[in-house]
């Protein structure tokens, strides 16, 4: 058997590579790291005590020519003669001593300079004491050849002490400079050496991602991704679907999970081959089970066998069955045909009644001629209205109401011819008073006509309306209204008449309830509206939301100094608007008139 790559070694040495990649970034770092500290060590502990102890050394020098000079020129005891001494004697060799320890680590070059430069030193020292041994004393100033001779070697440039002076001050620059440079050098070298630890940490931080995205890509490709084929396999085999995905052959576990999958996969298409042929009706085809212990093969032998015996009985059935279906089928179509019959008589009977109820209506001519300036919006819910209005004139008064009967199709339109009927011989049978006078005698009659037969527990019938009595003359209105209101719209001033809570139809405690009657002086320009509930029920809109009666009554005063027929169309067009694709869930009235 060959070698096998397996899954785990993959891993293992996916993981090796990252961490050999790691592993040198670090030791990398702690190398630079370290000749870093030592460099940096050497710069505090050498190169900058060494500038500092020769620029020390300088300045000791220049002051030295300083103090001679003073020496050679003051007569008198100055303090800084005992400096002289002390230059000399005393911080000269502590300098000397600081120089030489700091010296064994320089070049050789450098060794060499500096012991040129302390040799220099020692005999300008010597030429310093031969000045202060024959200056030592206050009358030896006053011998003119000691004190000429003594100026000569201090003063005059071109004598020993200046050009001593000046060779050793350049020696020590040069040294100095030196000593810069070998600083300036090491820092430069641990700048360097940073610079390519900053080079090879990008590098390896560029290797690492793009190392651990090449694993991750290298272990998807070879792991994940042939786990995932295998996974959906699996997901198809569980809704039944058996394709023809194949994975490669591999030298690892799934290798080995990818042949058994197929050895699987081939059996149950053998399987559903042959549940196909016996769910066909091919009971005779073969089937092997895959062993002793297939309990599938097994059953489904048995079942082709159960399934032979029933497709012979269900044959037998299905004829007897037929034969009732057709019977049935004939008989339906029969009633069927009754039915559009019956259908389009009782179509016939409410279209009827949609002209019977028109018929009742005060016809267009009527309305324009009691109320010039007036528009009735009338939008029946079916082809007949459980709404309908009222349009009356007696003793020189107009009367106009708007009433919502229960309920709304064929039994709100009988509602409606009822209403009308008893409207009217309330008007032949009783002298006009005011408008509450008229609702509760219409009450008491709709209660004794419409709900005397009534069950106790029954829903009673019964009208909600709007009714003014309108005095051209005088412009008084009279209004009385069972749950409906009466709108009033003047210049920017709205009134609102509430209606009493009592609908028409109810005879209970008649004596008690009675309607209210309010009487209104209206004005020229003055717009009055009432209504029945229809518009503001009215469901629609973006979330399917009722109009509702706020909204009708400030649509209402947006429009209500617009024409008449203006104000229709737009009342129309919005509410059309608002209920979109939905039904129309009631009958809706709306008459407005203005008094001029």
């Amino acid at each position: 058997m060959g070698f096998r790559i397996t899954i785990g070694r993959r891993i293992i040495l996916g993981f090796s590579v990252l961490i050999f990649l790691t592993l040198l970034a670090f030791g990398l770092t702690l190398i630079t790291l370290r000749q870093s500290r030592e460099i940096n060590e050497k710069i505090t502990n050498l190169y900058t005590p060494s500038v500092d102890a020769l620029e020390e050394m300088n300045l000791l020098v220049v002051r030295s020519k300083m103090l001679v000079t003073n020496w050679v020129n003051t007569q008198a005891f100055s303090e800084d003669k005992p400096k002289l001494k002390k230059l000399i004697q005393t911080e000269y060799p502590e300098l000397k001593r600081r120089v030489l320890a700091l010296s064994k680590e320089w070049s050789t070059d450098n060794i060499e300079d500096v012991n040129s430069i302390f040799s220099l030193s020692e005999k300008l020292w010597e030429k310093h004491n031969e000045v202060m041994n024959l200056l030592n004393t206050f009358e030896s100033y006053e011998e003119a050849s000691v004190i000429f001779s003594v100026r000569l070697m201090v003063l005059d440039e071109d004598a020993d002490i200046p050009q001593q002076t000046r060779v050793i001050l350049d020696q020590l620059s040069k040294l100095i400079e030196s000593q810069h440079k070998a600083a300036t050098a090491k820092s430069t070298e641990m700048l360097e050496s940073f610079q390519q630890l900053q080079l090879v940490v990008i590098a390896l931080g560029i290797a690492l991602p793009i190392g651990g995205i090449l694993i991750a890509l290298l272990t998807a490709r070879t792991i994940v991704r042939p786990i995932g084929q295998l996974k959906k396999i699996l997901q198809q085999m569980s809704r039944g679907v058996l394709k023809e995905d194949t994975i490669r052959n591999r030298n690892d576990e799934i290798g080995e999970m990818s042949v058994a999958l197929g050895s699987l996969v081939s059996a149950m298409r053998m399987t559903t081959e042959f549940a196909n042929e016996v769910g066909s009706g091919n009971f005779d085809s073969y089937y092997k089970p895959l062993s002793e212990d297939d309990t599938l093969g097994y059953t489904l032998l048995k079942m082709r066998d159960d399934l032979r015996e029933n497709e012979r009985e269900l044959e037998a059935k299905v004829i007897e069955r037929t034969e009732e279906v057709v019977r049935q089928k004939e008989e339906i179509e029969i009633q069927n045909q009754k039915l559009e019959v019956l259908y389009k008589h009782v179509t016939d009977s409410i279209r009827y009644a949609k002209r019977l109820q028109e018929a009742v209506l005060p016809p267009p001519s009527i309305v324009k001629g009691l109320m010039p300036e007036s528009f009735i919006l009338y939008k029946p819910k079916d082809i007949v209205s459980g709404d309908f209005y009222w349009l009356h004139q007696k003793d020189g008064k107009v009367l106009v109401a708007a009433v919502d009967c229960t309920g709304h199709g064929v039994p709100g339109a009988f509602m409606s011819i009822l209403g009308n009927n008893m409207l009217a011989q309330i008007m032949r049978e009783t002298p006009l008073t005011n408008a509450a006078a008229i609702l509760d005698t219409l009450n008491e009659l709709a209660g004794k006509t419409i709900n005397q037969n009534s069950d106790e527990g029954a829903v009673r019938d019964g009208m909600d309306m709007s009714l003014c009595i309108f005095d051209p003359a005088t412009r008084q209105l009279d209004y009385a209204g069972a749950n409906n209101p009466l709108y009033i719209f003047r210049g920017k001033q709205f009134t609102e008449v509430k209606a009493d809570k009592i609908p028409i139809g109810y005879i209970e405690d008649s004596e008690s309830k009675k309607f209210t009657n309010h009487r209104i002086q209206l004005e020229a320009g003055d717009t009055v509206y009432i209504f029945s509930d229809g518009y503001a029920d009215q469901f629609g809109g973006p979330k399917g939301k009722k109009f509702m009666v706020n909204q009708f009554r400030n649509m209402l005063g947006q429009i209500y100094n617009k024409p008449m027929e203006d104000q229709k169309k737009q009342l129309d067009e919005t509410i059309e608007s608002w209920r979109g694709g939905l039904e129309q869930v009631d009958d809706i009235l709306v008459i407005g008139f203005r008094v001029s």
